[in-house]
């Protein structure tokens, strides 16, 4: 390239000469990095979503252990007791899905540089990230859920 253009006219400077898509690769490198971090610290957060819903729901569960040993002991079907549990889970993720949307729809300003091709308020992407932390508490919350479930009515009323 630079044969070709001094060539054409010897007195013109020839610096770091680069093809179009690599000048605006590097002109994206900031926003791809500060996106590239975001997804990473989301991920971590979704983690630590489901890690806490499974958390307060084993808590649950073991402070419950009586009361589900009792239910099982007088009848109650294994899929009553598991969704007892997971619909107590879904109740904490909707009540945080709820406030999250409300939080980032009234912080949309300050992201609003940094989207490119797509709305602050997107309403796919709200619903999206919606779902992936209900679908991340519904997991959190059906392992303890199950563990409940398979608990044995007489050690559970012993037990205490």
């Amino acid at each position: 390239m630079e044969a070709a253009i001094r060539g054409i006219d010897s007195d013109v400077a020839v610096y770091q000469p680069r093809t179009m898509q690599q000048v605006m690769s590097s002109s994206y490198a900031t926003q791809r990095f500060a996106t590239t971090l975001l997804q990473v610290f989301a991920g971590i957060a979704l983690l630590l979503a489901a890690v806490g819903i499974y958390g307060v729901t084993s808590y649950t569960v073991a402070q419950r252990t009586r009361e589900v040993g009792i239910r099982l002991a007088l009848g109650a079907p294994l899929d009553g007791v598991t969704r007892l549990f997971v619909r107590d889970g879904l109740a904490l993720s909707a009540i945080g899905a709820i406030c999250g949307v409300a939080t980032a729809l009234a912080l949309t300003r300050l992201m609003g540089s940094m989207l490119f091709e797509v709305s602050s308020a997107d309403p796919l992407t709200y619903a999206a990230a919606s779902s992936a932390l209900i679908v991340a508490a519904l997991l959190g919350s059906y392992l303890p859920a199950r563990r409940a479930a398979k608990v044995d009515p007489m050690e559970a009323i012993r037990g205490e």
